[in-house]
């Protein structure tokens, strides 16, 4: 029971950290370039700059935000889990409501105005509230909800064609707004990109390849440690003239870090060669959001 109480203290601590930091992202760095963030973030200042230039009316942004949340999460309520909408929808709730509401004591000490900054410190900032919510096992809202229900689906890494979907946002942008603060948003949107998947791994894949002549410990192991199978195949080593056991695996790449050093000590003289994954098709563990 205390197990459970410290898991969603925990959650909830990862998800509020996020949230607060989409909010504060958007009234510093990126009001203070005019920068588009990725997703629905992005779409949703868009879409509030041409109400004011064209409408000549202001449109508060966590309205168009939930309205563009809507749709994505239904499907992933359907189709992902419960709880993990639930809890994403609460940080789009908070994130959005925070983004109207956040006091200006806390937004106003910005005072750069060298946009290419604002991009890259941007970036990196949007990129670790988006992680602190993926760690929670929830999600910004958005197209990270797309992203995640890829990721589930397909087995696929989606965040490259998030970043292509956000460049079209862009592209409209550009040709409204101006081209600058379109291009200066695509090195805030690659820097996010980039730095997300340096902070959160656990929708790659890697392919493990270890030739061993202790597999069965070794499988065991990998079972215990991750609850992914593994496939055994017999080999003959040219260089040493002996028969070994081709131990191959897919695992997460954030499990990788911690099997590595436990295969080792099983068997020090094992040879282990570690792929990416780029696409994978067949049954694959993927632990519960629920």
């Amino acid at each position: 029971m205390t197990g459970k109480i410290l898991h969603i203290t925990r959650r909830l601590f990862f998800l509020l950290a996020g949230a607060v930091l989409l909010a504060f992202n958007i009234n510093t760095f990126v009001n203070a370039g005019g920068l588009l963030p990725g997703g629905f973030s992005g779409l949703t200042l868009l879409i509030q700059e041409i109400c004011l230039r064209y409408g000549r009316f202001q449109v508060p942004y966590s309205v168009i935000y939930f309205i563009l949340n809507l749709v994505p999460a239904a499907v992933c309520f359907k189709y992902i889990g419960k709880k993990f909408t639930l809890y994403s929808i609460l940080i789009v709730i908070i994130s959005g409501l925070l983004t109207d509401w956040m006091p200006s004591m806390f937004t106003n000490f910005l005072t750069t105005h060298d946009v290419l900054l604002s991009a890259v410190f941007g970036g990196l900032l949007q990129a670790l509230a988006i992680s602190l919510c993926l760690h929670a096992d929830a999600t910004s809202g958005g197209t990270d909800f797309i992203a995640i229900f890829i990721s589930e689906k397909y087995r696929k890494d989606a965040w490259n064609y998030i970043f292509a979907i956000n460049c079209v946002i862009l592209a409209i942008a550009g040709i409204l707004f101006g081209l600058d603060i379109a291009l200066y948003s695509i090195i805030f949107q690659y820097v996010t990109t980039a730095a997300l998947k340096v902070l959160y791994k656990n929708y790659q894949q890697r392919t493990l390849l270890i030739v061993t002549n202790k597999p069965d410990d070794i499988f065991k192991n990998i079972y215990k440690l991750t609850n992914h199978g593994a496939t055994l195949v017999d080999c003959f080593g040219s260089f040493g003239k002996d028969t070994r056991t081709l131990l191959y695996s897919v695992v997460t790449a954030s499990e990788v870090k911690k099997l590595i050093p436990v295969i080792m000590q099983i068997d020090p003289d094992a040879f282990v060669n570690v792929l990416k994954t780029l696409q994978l098709n067949g049954r694959f563990y993927q632990r519960p959001k629920d």
